[in-house]
């Protein structure tokens, strides 16, 4: 994944095409060549991995949410589309929380201090099963985490509120621990080599388990139990009279 953290006013339109070529256009490119297989087989689960940034920008990565925002609209597009032909092929977004990933150790940053996704932080082992369970039982759209589904709905309900909030408390929430290291290489415009893992450096801030996901994972066995307590509530009461 490549990205930037910074200001908008110190970016470069270089900047803003390294970042769309790599996290938009990476996700077109890569959706067309599934179809071309899919599509004759009929058959298939497209997901694609987004997050609260896709309806909600926020400071310091303007490149990053208009790839977000850009990656939905294409994805809008292309469900419209299979829809319209009766395709066998599905077409999933998963939307997912702040992870605890190697990303934030060599993005490319002009914050003073150590850039960090805003918290809270969930481990990917999270986004990984969530994404595996988008893959066996598709809907139109999964939100994961809690955090990321409060954003989403502040956005619809109070939108330059949240602009306002994030105006003051989005600069420092992206940032942690003291100054950057200036040598650290970053990814904009190569490869860091080497095997990094799937884990970052907040291993002890980050959640393992979102009871929302579980929720959402489970939101048949939890209408079953809501029924059936409703019921056994009508009984009661019928049996009283």
């Amino acid at each position: 994944m490549t990205s930037v953290f910074s200001p908008i006013k110190e970016m470069t339109a270089e900047k803003f095409r390294r970042v769309t070529e790599v996290t938009y256009l990476g996700y077109v490119y890569g959706t067309l060549a599934a179809l071309k297989r899919m599509l004759p087989r009929d058959g298939g689960v497209i997901v694609q991995v987004g997050s609260a940034l896709a309806y909600r920008g926020i400071p310091l990565q303007s490149a990053y949410c208009a790839k977000k925002h850009a990656v939905q609209g294409f994805c809008d597009s292309l469900r419209c589309e299979l829809l319209h032909d009766q395709s066998g092929v599905c077409l999933t977004m998963v939307q997912l929380p702040a992870l605890n990933t190697p990303q934030f150790s060599w993005v490319k940053s002009r914050l003073p201090r150590k850039a960090q996704p805003v918290p809270p932080i969930f481990q990917p082992e999270v986004a990984a099963k969530a994404i595996y369970f988008a893959s066996h039982n598709p809907r139109r759209e999964f939100y994961v985490g809690l955090p990321m589904v409060g954003a989403i709905v502040v956005d619809k309900i109070a939108p330059g509120l949240l602009d306002r909030y994030l105006a003051r408390a989005g600069y420092d929430s992206q940032q942690y621990d003291g100054a950057k290291d200036p040598n650290r290489p970053h990814n904009l415009w190569q490869t860091v080599l080497g095997d990094h893992g799937a884990h970052g450096a907040f291993e002890s801030r980050a959640h393992s388990w979102s009871a929302q996901w579980w929720a959402n994972e489970h939101r048949g066995l939890i209408a079953t139990a809501v029924v059936a307590l409703a019921f056994a509530g009508l009984l009661a009461v019928l049996k009283d009279r």
